[in-house]
């Protein structure tokens, strides 16, 4: 593709051709953005406007050097990230099974999050274009996160990467849309964008644990150990170092576009008008006097998309990861990827049944990921290391740069998400 047509095409045509450059990468972009992205992102810009951009931009920039390690180990040794844990590093099945377990874990426990802020905003969305549906039906709601949660698994039963992959560039194309555009109609100061790029905390009650939440949904540890899988069941070795290299930039470019624009549009709508966020329908109320209904329904297809594409790949982690640590294969057509998705799709079903707040259950959970993180960046700068295993496609200075930062950085985000949970539970 030349930079010619690139330059002379309008947002959203650059935007489709940025999806289509996309391969695996693609459910990297789902396991990032789901519903707890948008909510993380929104609160922050609904309660700070863009102080935490900094956050964004620093924890893309690692992602973006983690998905370049993770599939540069991939494509030059052909190998995967828990089976090359378990078997090229000391204590490695140990180090193997922990990793397992805590991806899995912080997952699981989003899952749940994201049916239950999905069917809630479908069920409010309901009542927005007809008044007369009643304020709550908590029976609606749970057969809404029901028909969620059957229609994955019945997309998953197809049991095949390619189709997989297509799903999700619709899921994720759609999502890019309608935040983009929202974005545009209350687009922030310029003035205000840059000093959201000047480090600070907000020294306000919940503001540590929003940067964390931050990181726990930007910095998703699974879409590290998972990538080499996808890069092997799409068919990548060492001749798609160049296409890897571009599929590692454009994901990353793709979630800090569409989460900042989250940001954007929350610190326009709402922010700037000193209104809160208990919802996410409460943006879209903000919004629809300035925009009308149409912006309105862009901004509610893209939070829908963002839960779908993040629930769709998350079904899929324990059976993926399973078969990693074993054989270090992609497996998605066997009975035990068909019962362990079952099994997580009927997991997320919590919220809903339980009639927990989704918006606030969906920021808890983010935390829990962060704690995985130090061990991922670090298992990944000793495999790409290792001379025996790269040769002459080792890291160089600039990857374990960021490597280290990024591992810095996980420590010091991992060390803020057990301070926040213990004020939290005092």
């Amino acid at each position: 593709m030349s930079p010619t047509v690139i330059s002379h095409s309008n947002p959203l045509q650059r935007l489709i051709r940025l999806v289509l450059l996309v391969g695996p990468g693609i459910f990297c972009i789902g396991y990032t953005i789901g519903t707890g992205s948008v909510t993380a992102m929104a609160t922050a810009g609904a309660r700070f406007g863009m102080q935490l951009l900094w956050v964004l931009v620093l924890s893309c920039v690692f992602s973006w050097t983690l998905m370049e390690a993770y599939g540069r180990y991939a494509v030059v040794t052909g190998g995967t990230a828990i089976h090359g844990i378990r078997t090229h590093l000391r204590f490695g099945k140990v180090l193997a099974v922990l990793t397992l377990i805590g991806v899995v874990t912080g997952q699981w426990l989003a899952l749940s999050g994201l049916v239950g802020l999905a069917s809630n905003l479908i069920y409010d969305s309901m009542r927005l274009f007809i008044p007369s549906i009643p304020e709550t039906n908590y029976g609606v709601v749970i057969g809404i996160a029901v028909a969620i949660l059957v229609t994955t698994y019945s997309l998953l039963l197809v049991g095949r990467y390619s189709f997989f992959e297509k799903v999700l560039v619709i899921f994720v194309t759609l999502m890019g849309i309608g935040f983009i555009a929202s974005m545009f109609v209350v687009l922030p100061a310029p003035g205000e964008i840059a000093l959201g790029l000047i480090p600070s905390i907000p020294s306000v009650q919940g503001g540590t644990l929003l940067v964390v939440a931050f990181v726990g949904t930007t910095m998703a540890a699974p879409t590290f150990v998972v990538r080499p899988l996808l890069m092997k069941g799409k068919g990548w070795g060492r001749e798609n170092r160049r296409e890897q290299s571009r599929d590692a930039f454009v994901s990353a470019l793709l979630v800090f576009i569409i989460s900042a624009s989250i940001m954007a549009a929350a610190t326009g709508a709402l922010f700037h008008q000193g209104k809160s966020l208990d919802t996410i329908l409460d943006m879209v109320y903000t919004l629809e006097p300035i925009a009308g209904r149409f912006a309105v329904g862009l901004f509610l297809v893209g939070t829908l998309s963002a839960g779908l594409s993040s629930i769709f790949p998350i079904a899929m982690v324990l059976p993926l990861l399973i078969a990693d640590y074993r054989e270090g294969e992609l497996q998605v057509s066997t009975p035990m990827f068909r019962i362990l998705t079952g099994i997580a799709c009927m997991s997320g079903l919590t919220v809903p049944v339980f009639g927990a707040n989704p918006l606030s259950a969906q920021i808890a959970t983010q935390i829990a990921q962060v704690f995985v993180l130090p061990l991922v960046v670090g298992s990944i700068f000793f495999l790409v290391n290792r001379n025996d295993l790269m040769g002459k496609h080792r890291a160089g200075i600039l990857m374990n740069t960021g490597l280290i930062g990024a591992f810095g950085f996980s420590l010091v985000m991992s060390y803020l998400g057990l301070k926040s949970l213990a004020e939290m539970l005092s």
